[in-house]
């Protein structure tokens, strides 16, 4: 007879909150019955990608593996820079890939980037920290350790609002530009690539930014950097030249705000996590975070049909650039210099 696998209770709410999700809940089912089991095997087993799951588990602890602490900024600005360089780039070498090779050959090609990104892989060989054994409280520690210290804890709600109102606003942002300002789909394509030129800009100029004015400064410059462009989006209106300019003017400067942030919240996270529980702390730290979004998706739809487009739009914005309230009493506001790596255990 098979034996069964022992029950487990759960009585601590902060516990309850961490397990109760999906996939969470289907995975640690999965590892008490069937054992350790690889990336491969867990997307198989819970219908996930391998991909996100090798992400998730794997690029925070390698990062770290592989860069110095006093270049967490540069090589975080090198990331976001390669990443907006794809956004600017990619949608142009598509469509240049289908009208040459056609449609079929051209996702051929586009699959053997992916092979070429894992040889590029293939050739590190990272010196990776040691995992932490399992003990009682393994699953929870990165969401313990989240919630308790206070930078983190006010770097959660300031992305937790971006994620929320932003959401709100992209649920109406094509919609409202297209019928409200009756912009055409060439034009709204040429103000997106404005946005990805911005995000290259900021991403390059963000190293010498946090050097000037520290990472804390940084980080707050990057969320209203980020929050306060936006504002010419249900601002705009008139002849559709000048239209078109303010929403140019609003995705450049808001995606370069936005690298600015990314790469000081990263490079802060990256020098912060103790290395034992690195990946349990950005695990709940997203998944977290991105439970925002479909609720701001949400709020957009059901605001945007009681209000109308540009009132809910304004909303939005102003929503978006109350993030920073969070940050500004915090330690994080202040911080010149990436902090020193706490010890596991130490949460005040």
């Amino acid at each position: 007879m098979t034996e069964q696998p022992r029950s487990i209770q759960l009585t601590d709410p902060r516990a309850l909150r961490a397990y109760a999700h999906p996939t969470r809940m289907t995975l640690v089912g999965l590892l008490r019955t069937s054992g350790p089991f690889t990336v491969t095997r867990a997307a198989e087993l819970t219908g996930e990608s391998v991909a996100s799951w090798s992400y998730h588990v794997c690029n925070s602890t390698l990062f770290v593996a592989l860069v110095p602490a006093e270049r967490y900024v540069q090589a975080n600005s090198l990331v976001n820079g390669s990443r907006s360089m794809a956004w600017l780039a990619g949608p142009a070498i598509g469509g240049v890939l289908v009208q040459v090779l056609t449609a079929p050959l051209a996702l051929l090609a586009d699959a053997a980037t992916f092979l070429a990104s894992a040889g590029f892989l293939a050739r590190i060989s990272p010196v990776e920290p040691a995992p932490a054994p399992v003990q009682k409280g393994h699953f929870t520690e990165g969401l313990r350790w989240v919630v308790r210290d206070q930078s983190m804890r006010a770097l959660f709600a300031a992305c937790g609002t971006v994620q929320c109102f932003n959401f709100m606003f992209h649920t109406l942002f094509v919609l409202y530009v297209t019928t409200e300002l009756g912009l055409s789909a060439g034009v709204l394509g040429a103000v997106l690539a404005a946005g990805a030129v911005g995000g290259l800009i900021g991403a390059a100029c963000a190293g010498a930014v946090v050097r000037r004015i520290g990472v804390g400064p940084s980080l707050v410059a990057g969320f209203v950097g980020f929050a306060l462009p936006l504002l010419l989006v249900p601002a705009a209106s008139g002849p559709v030249p000048s239209v078109a300019g303010l929403l140019f003017a609003a995705e450049f400067l808001s995606c370069a705000g936005v690298m600015l942030a990314d790469i000081a919240v990263g490079s802060f996270q990256m020098a912060l996590i103790p290395d034992a529980i690195r990946a349990r702390a950005m695990g709940a730290f997203r998944t977290l975070n991105h439970g925002f979004r479909p609720l701001g998706a949400l709020l957009g739809g059901l605001l945007g049909t009681a209000l109308g487009l540009r009132p809910t739009l304004w909303l939005a914005t102003v929503g978006t650039l109350l993030a920073v309230v969070w940050v500004l009493p915090s330690p994080l506001a202040r911080l010149r210099e990436l902090p020193e790596r706490t010890p596991v255990g130490v949460y005040e």
